[in-house]
């Protein structure tokens, strides 16, 4: 829809029609653990525009409920089924914008079809889980996966004084951030009482009257009248696959920096598609809502006709836990070796405030830097309130592609109120000179 909205503000009389196989458009998807939890009040929102809104006030013929099932490139056409009247037809265009994200890993194990076992992805399976916690006397779930999803919805449901076990194959959860850092955010989920089983691999659901009821792990087997799948996502390309359009990193759809795909006049953005990470300088397949809404309006400039490029990405991301912050950018340790680049590390324990300063917490800021030239190569961070969004600015330095010492001297601001003399990544910065 940024794409569309783009194509909209630079051409006013352009013809401009949206598919959507959902109920719902331009909402936010990661707004739906805090839906759940009970702390956005109602679903309606989470919804930045509702498909009545495109029409009358931009124009845009946005249909829900209306699922493209092939594309037709050689006659510049797509068949779409309207779900609701159970039709078909063909519809022509000029400029074609892949736009499908991606879903929920969903394994293919013994009982995956029982009530009660959900993946996140679209605000349709968010309200999906809201009304069956609704409907069902619930106590407790298991989390399979310990990623960004899985610990939004273990903080959710401990909220609605669920019994909240997570199992992951990992050694960690946050298998995106190195395991020294995981450990710490295992150890404080143990803490607020969410009971961890790593290292343990998914087997096979039970369930009782269609219902699931357990989960069988290599190892043991867990009670559940809940289950949220958190095993990460898998970009929706089967469409584009099946129109010989070129796949690239992890299945997404290969495009260039102008969301180009192999076949002219057919664009990409967003879930389903690559990504250039400036830092590896590869193709990567990063599902963000960051990365989208900015692909998007790329593609809409581009389709508009101009020639913008987007420059890439450095997988910066952020969450929580109750007030445990969580953060990441650049590379971690694993990924660097894989790359078989040189590289040496620094991690400091600081506080978010001066010491004499009340409110202030514990922090743990962890820099990889190249092993010659010092420049920031990555970046973690976890601690209390005022901790994480301090990623930004050294998500800001691995762009610039600044060294450890150009982060040490930074001139930053300072207050007691907002952080010590010496920011914590700064005293990190230090520690590689």
């Amino acid at each position: 829809m940024s794409a569309a909205s783009k194509v909209r503000r630079t051409h006013k009389t352009w013809e401009i029609v949206v598919f959507e196989r959902g109920k719902y458009t331009s909402y936010a998807a990661c707004g739906m653990p805090y839906y759940i939890a009970g702390k956005v009040e109602s679903a309606d929102d989470l919804i930045a525009r509702k498909p009545e809104e495109f029409r009358e006030k931009q124009n845009i013929d946005a249909r829900t409920l209306h699922e493209v099932v092939e594309i037709d490139f050689g006659k510049k056409r797509v068949r779409v089924r309207d779900l609701e009247k159970e039709t078909e037809f063909w519809e022509r265009y000029d400029d074609l914008l892949i736009a499908t994200g991606a879903s929920p890993v969903r394994p293919e194990v013994a009982g995956i079809d029982a009530d009660g076992i959900f993946g996140l992805s679209t605000l349709q399976s968010g309200l999906n889980v809201f009304d069956y916690m609704r409907d069902h006397l619930l106590k407790k779930v298991v989390i399979v996966g310990g990623g960004y999803i899985g610990i939004e919805m273990a903080e959710a449901l401990l909220e609605r004084n669920m019994k909240v076990s997570l199992l992951d194959m990992a050694s960690e959860v946050m298998s995106t951030m190195d395991p020294d850092m995981g450990r710490l955010i295992s150890g404080y989920m143990r803490e607020i009482g969410v009971d961890l089983y790593l290292n343990e691999k998914l087997d096979h659901f039970e369930s009782k009257i269609g219902k699931v009821s357990g989960i069988v792990t290599d190892k043991r087997t867990l009670d559940a009248d809940l289950v949220i799948l958190g095993m990460g996502t898998r970009p929706n390309t089967s469409l584009a696959l099946k129109a010989g359009i070129a796949i690239g990193a992890k299945d997404a759809i290969r495009i260039n920096k102008k969301m180009e795909t192999s076949v002219a006049n057919i664009w990409a953005a967003g879930d389903c598609a690559e990504s250039f990470h400036l830092v590896s300088e590869q193709q990567v397949h990063i599902a963000l809502g960051t990365v989208a809404n900015k692909q998007g309006l790329i593609a809409g400039e581009n389709i508009s006709g101009g020639n913008s490029e987007f420059p890439g990405v450095v997988g910066t991301a952020i969450t929580r836990i109750k007030d445990f912050e969580i953060s990441r950018t650049g590379l971690n340790e694993k990924e660097l070796k894989d790359l078989g680049i040189p590289y040496k590390t620094s991690t400091i324990i600081s506080s978010t405030l001066p010491g004499y300063y009340p409110g202030g917490g514990e922090i743990t800021v962890k820099l990889l830097v190249e092993k010659v030239s010092g420049r920031l190569l990555g970046g973690q961070i976890v601690g209390k309130q005022g901790a994480a969004k301090r990623i930004d600015t050294l998500a800001t330095a691995i762009t610039a592609r600044m060294t450890a010492r150009d982060i040490a001297f930074l001139d930053l601001s300072y207050a007691p109120p907002f952080s010590p003399v010496w920011d914590p990544f700064q005293i990190a910065a230090r520690g590689l000179l």
